[in-house]
């Protein structure tokens, strides 16, 4: 899958796995932004094919992300999937109201995640 990705997470960490299990999906371009306004800067920059989203970030976090980049009309055809350690329901049920949102998982990052979300794309 040759795609560029943007992981918006505030968890260095996280972003150093999450990095690890994408590149042994055979996706190399990834970039990170530590929370949601980062994200928007890198936004009036570049495009990517698909952003994972975190909710819970310093700054700014996903949702207001999400509002601020549709205000602001940043890549509108960008796919998201919201990658999360949220276990409310209400989160769930939020991410159903955007219809740039394509995917809704837990943490971590899974190759069958990847997998899933590829097919997806691919529909």
């Amino acid at each position: 899958m040759n795609c560029k990705v943007l992981l918006i997470e505030d968890d260095e960490s996280t972003n150093f796995i999450h990095k690890l299990v994408l590149k042994s999906a055979g996706i190399e371009f990834v970039d990170e932004a530590l929370n949601g306004m980062d994200a928007c800067n890198y936004l009036e920059n570049i495009c990517p094919d698909i952003i994972f989203l975190d909710i819970n970030m310093p700054v700014m976090d996903g949702w207001e992300f999400l509002k601020e980049k549709y205000e602001r009309s940043l890549c509108q055809n960008v796919k998201i999937a919201m990658l999360t350690s949220s276990l409310r329901p209400e989160d769930r049920k939020k991410a159903k109201n955007y219809s740039s949102i394509i995917a809704y998982y837990e943490k971590p990052l899974t190759l069958d995640k990847i997998e899933e979300l590829k097919k997806k794309l691919a529909a």
